[in-house]
């Protein structure tokens, strides 16, 4: 019942933020560089990193048009820390597709729910305790041969 008290957050976020809209600072967000290394390929991304719980909780809610080296990275997780712990994400106010990627504390990808249902409202979770979890464009890690097991470096 973990994955309980985030989709609870979310719900809560996703009523307090229902008549949002993106705004013109949704085109110039901050972003950090992330790798995967796959196979012994790197494929670089440069994400936004959703710190606190009010960016957790947001995500990529209410985005279209998630560029194929964009996405957003949510560490720690849970936002202020608390250590390893099983995440559930749902989609909720979310239009995209989207892969979401779970990450162990020594940052080797615990499993990942591709292409999840836009608007769903079931929990997507992780397969063990993770400390971060990752937002891709849906497809993506298929695309690219990212797989269970594969290094996030950040």
């Amino acid at each position: 019942m973990k994955w309980l008290a985030p989709a609870v957050l979310i719900a809560l976020a996703a009523c307090r933020d229902g008549a949002s809209t993106p705004d013109a600072a949704a085109t110039a967000r901050a972003t950090v560089p992330l790798t995967i290394v796959s196979g012994g390929k790197r494929h670089a991304f440069a994400v936004e990193v959703a710190k606190t719980p009010e960016a957790q909780q947001r995500g990529l809610m209410f985005r279209t048009g998630i560029a194929a080296d964009g996405g957003m990275l949510f560490a720690p997780y849970p936002a202020g820390g608390g250590g390893a712990q099983v995440a559930s994400f749902w989609m909720k106010n979310t239009p995209s597709a989207l892969d979401v990627i779970f990450i162990r504390p020594d940052r080797t990808i615990a499993n990942i729910e591709a292409d999840t249902l836009p608007f769903s409202e079931v929990p997507v979770s992780s397969s063990e305790p993770v400390t971060a979890v990752l937002e891709l464009r849906g497809g993506r890690a298929a695309e690219l041969g990212i797989a269970p097991g594969d290094r996030v470096e950040w």
